[in-house]
């Protein structure tokens, strides 16, 4: 049984299947008749109604769980939880804190399992991200990628899936704030090149691609105004969009947060591809969706 975890859980030859699959206007309703559980510790905006519409999109009927409903761990355990809702449900879609929920609930090998979101990983934002780099430059191998800001979650799946892609991945972040050695081995066991620097001028000269998240994630607001102090001269202006190609897109997870780690010029300017982004989610989910519940199995 295969699930997505992390980006790597995926071969370089299934990412770019995944990727062609949601180019697919029409696909086929491969999960008409079957549902798909959609487990929310945390709230999401992009994250429930994206994957909503891609299981209507592929036939099949989504249910939205809050994480009180199920109370994992609380009123059940993890284990127990995806024992009941596979009685249900084809798969399973977590967006959770503790990134262990998720290794859990695939390992009771009941249903395929989909990380929607952890503190660790957040692979289903990585497909949109490169899919909408692949819709923008029409293949994906060769160029350069410059993420700014808080080596996060969204960080590290992006720099997972470039690796498997071919693209260069640039991380500019405030010491302490970066991918750890761990995050390099990785990468570079896929093959991919991980600059990792404190400097944004760096990471951003030249690249063919910009990129940046919120610097306080649901759930950090304890660390708020420290991280926010440390990642003040990590925003991405109008001068360091300068500093990429001419032809360079800027990219962003969304929320956004205006005059902090992005200038309003710049997620509202011609560079900018966050609600291209943004609709990505939707069919990414679906390629992946379809992939894993039609030649996953086969895999």
């Amino acid at each position: 049984m295969r699930h997505l975890l992390e980006m790597d859980d995926l071969r370089p030859e299934e990412l770019a299947r995944v990727l062609d699959l949601a180019g697919i206007a029409s696909p086929e309703r491969v999960l008409a008749g079957s549902g798909v559980a959609l487990v929310f510790e945390k709230p999401s905006a992009r994250t429930r109604h994206s994957l909503e519409m891609a299981v209507v999109q592929l036939g099949g009927h989504p249910s939205y769980i809050t994480g009180a409903e199920v109370g994992m761990d609380q009123r059940e355990s993890v284990e127990d939880v995806t024992r009941t809702l596979s009685c249900y449900y084809a798969m399973i879609g977590a967006r959770v804190f503790d990134h262990q929920t998720v290794q859990r609930m695939a390992a009771v090998g009941a249903a395929p399992v989909l990380n929607l979101l952890s503190n660790r990983s957040h692979p289903m934002q990585a497909l949109a991200d490169l899919l909408t780099l692949k819709q923008e430059w029409g293949h994906l191998g060769g160029q350069t990628l410059a993420y700014v800001g808080d080596g996060n979650n969204v960080c590290r799946s992006l720099a997972l899936g470039a690796a498997m892609c071919g693209i260069e991945m640039r991380v500019a972040s405030p010491a302490g704030y970066g991918l750890g050695d761990e995050d390099a081995a990785r990468v570079a066991a896929l093959g991919g090149k991980l600059v990792r620097t404190e400097d944004p001028d760096e990471a951003v000269a030249g690249a063919d691609a910009v990129y940046t998240d919120v610097w306080v994630s649901m759930g950090e607001e304890q660390v708020a105004e420290q991280k926010r102090a440390a990642l003040i001269p990590f925003g991405v202006t109008s001068a360091l969009m300068k500093r990429a190609a001419t032809h360079s897109v800027f990219l962003h997870c969304l929320p956004a947060h205006r005059g902090e780690e992005v200038a309003a010029e710049v997620i509202d300017g011609t560079h900018s591809r966050v609600w291209r982004q943004a609709e990505n989610r939707m069919h990414a989910a679906r390629g992946l969706l379809c992939w894993l519940w039609t030649e996953a199995k086969q895999s």
